[in-house]
């Protein structure tokens, strides 16, 4: 397997460039998401709910704060700023399969 911290900084790049084409190719078919607003399962319906997230900003930039690894697990507090103002902090979870693929995010907000 790749390195997970790669993989996390890869995805969180390809999430600040709104590319659902490289963000599909990162996640395994039942990945789920679950995050203050939304909840999805299996890769078609979480990416709906990203096209929703960023159809709704002009930008959205993501900046790791720190990112700390545990077997399949990544956990990084980001900063997230949308449309250049507003700054939110966020943690994330994000779990990896034997392939390297996401299997599930949950994102907490605060």
């Amino acid at each position: 397997m790749d390195d997970l911290k790669s993989l996390c900084l890869e995805y969180f790049y390809n999430f600040s460039l709104k590319d659902i084409d490289s963000l599909s190719k990162m996640f395994a078919s039942g990945c789920q998401l679950r995050d203050w607003e939304n909840s999805a399962v299996g890769k078609e319906d979480v990416l709906v709910v990203y096209e929703k997230i960023f159809n709704s900003v002009d930008t959205i930039a993501v900046t790791p704060r720190a990112v700390y690894e545990d077997n399949d697990t990544i956990i990084a507090e980001l900063l997230i700023t949308i449309n250049g103002k507003e700054q939110i902090l966020v943690t994330d979870i994000i779990a990896f399969n034997e392939a390297g693929k996401i299997i599930s995010v949950r994102a907490y907000k605060g």
